[in-house]
């Protein structure tokens, strides 16, 4: 799995550098991997400039300024969470472009309407409205999940940069 990751942060990495975006993150459920990940590259200062992990709720709304409304309602991890996070953090980082991810890896935690292994996800564009995605991983272990959802958010970031 850490060759594939490498494999995809590479890519996100010469494609941001290519075009002359910069790159920013919010983070929960992955505890700072994406950022991780992307700074495993050489050279990945020229288009990484920072991400935060904002693992709680506490964070999300303090750092972040996620507004308590949109997590008391629809919870943290949730597209309107995920869609806030990147924006949020789009802003706060003065970049191009952001993922972020929130989600519940397990192995407690799940519900019914919120199974272990439900991420959701926001990508933000500079001049664009977030977008959103929620992945169903399934109970699959708490490293799992986190490593799924590393690779599908460095494939947004991927996708974005190729539009």
């Amino acid at each position: 799995m850490h060759d594939k990751i490498n494999d995809k942060a590479r890519a996100v990495m010469e494609a941001a550098k290519a075009k002359g975006l910069t790159i920013g993150t919010a983070e929960s459920c992955t505890g700072g991997w994406i950022g991780k990940a992307l700074t495993e590259i050489p050279g990945s200062s020229a288009v990484f400039s920072g991400g935060l992990i904002t693992y709680s709720n506490d964070i999300k709304l303090g750092l972040l300024g996620i507004p308590s409304e949109i997590l008391e309602f629809y919870g943290a991890v949730s597209e309107p969470v995920a869609g806030a996070m990147a924006q949020q953090a789009r802003d706060m980082l003065s970049v191009d472009i952001t993922v972020s991810v929130t989600g519940i890896a397990g192995p407690g935690g799940g519900s019914a309407e919120k199974p272990v292994g439900m991420v959701c996800f926001g990508l933000a564009k500079r001049g664009q409205k977030p977008e959103v995605y929620t992945k169903q991983f399934g109970d699959i272990g708490r490293e799992n999940v986190r490593a799924e959802s590393v690779v599908f958010a460095l494939d947004l970031l991927g996708a974005a940069l190729a539009r």
